[in-house]
């Protein structure tokens, strides 16, 4: 996996974790970490969980109905 896909898997994770304290326990990590929801670099945060969501598409697109491996290889 080249280093683009660990960065965007790692910012989705971080994404889905924040997703999950703000669902059972109604707190956001990321505006905490960075001074409120409004702050410029938890607004980054949040933007770039995104891209990241948008950019993990397109290994997705690629493996499904093909061989994990095939789409791996087509990079």
């Amino acid at each position: 996996m080249n280093v683009i896909n660990w960065i965007t898997l790692l910012l989705i994770i971080i994404g889905g974790l924040n997703w999950g304290l703000v669902g059972l326990f109604n707190f956001d990590l990321v505006a905490a970490i960075f001074g409120g929801q409004q702050a410029a670099l938890a607004k980054l945060v949040y933007v770039l969980v995104g891209l990241s969501a948008l950019w993990q598409l397109i290994p997705l697109a690629r493996s499904s109905g093909t061989d994990e491996r095939l789409a791996q290889r087509n990079r």
